[in-house]
């Protein structure tokens, strides 16, 4: 027991990693970012965290044959994704580029940087190296592999909340920077899961 509990949380600190590197961004470009916002983007990279393996174990036991050829796709997933985000984070930042999800909504009065379909694509792009860990836990029981994904998703929503505040402690002291500096790490995310993907 104490040793798939172990497996469970070091997989989790090693697949946290990119959605820790992401979350230090989104605090760079949000250092107001209230507790309520904090949770949810860390919940969500959780959330994606604890979804992916048990798509890839789900894969294993059921079309592995197509899940293994869709394997070679995962690293130009998750590049082409964090280019984007982080292009677009970088041309923002260098040309003031505004649009309306970087308007401060009309009744709290925060700056709304990170909108929900950047969100997702950002859980995306950090979590799904994650399937591949459908085949590290393809011999667990169904309970068993959801315990590990459980596991996997509570370590990687503590580690995000760390970055998040890390993020947002230094975010101020880097003001307009912050976006392009944060884009140009998405950039860098990006090319290194590709490159150790291939």
């Amino acid at each position: 027991m104490f040793r798939f509990l172990l497996n469970s949380i070091m997989l989790g600190v090693g697949l946290a990693m990119d959605a820790f590197s992401v979350s230090i961004v989104n605090g760079l470009n949000e250092p107001k970012m209230p507790a309520g916002r904090t949770c949810k983007i860390a919940g969500t990279y959780a959330g994606f965290q604890f979804a992916m393996p048990m798509i890839g174990w789900f894969c294993v036991h059921t079309i592995a044959e197509y899940f293994e050829a869709f394997q070679k796709f995962i690293p130009w997933i998750a590049l082409l994704l964090l280019l984007y985000i982080g292009g677009k984070m970088v041309y923002e930042g260098l040309f003031d580029k505004k649009d309306d999800n970087d308007k401060s909504d009309e009744e709290t009065g925060e700056l709304k940087i990170l909108c929900n379909a950047t969100l997702i694509m950002q859980g995306i792009a950090t979590s799904i190296d994650a399937l591949s860990v459908g085949f590290t836990i393809a011999t667990y029981r169904a309970a068993s592999a959801f315990s590990c994904s459980v596991l996997i998703a509570v370590t990687t929503f503590i580690i995000c909340i760390v970055g998040l505040h890390f993020g947002k402690k230094f975010g101020e002291k880097l003001a307009d920077k912050a976006t392009v500096f944060g884009g140009i790490i998405l950039i860098l995310i990006g090319i290194e899961i590709f490159v150790t993907g291939i």
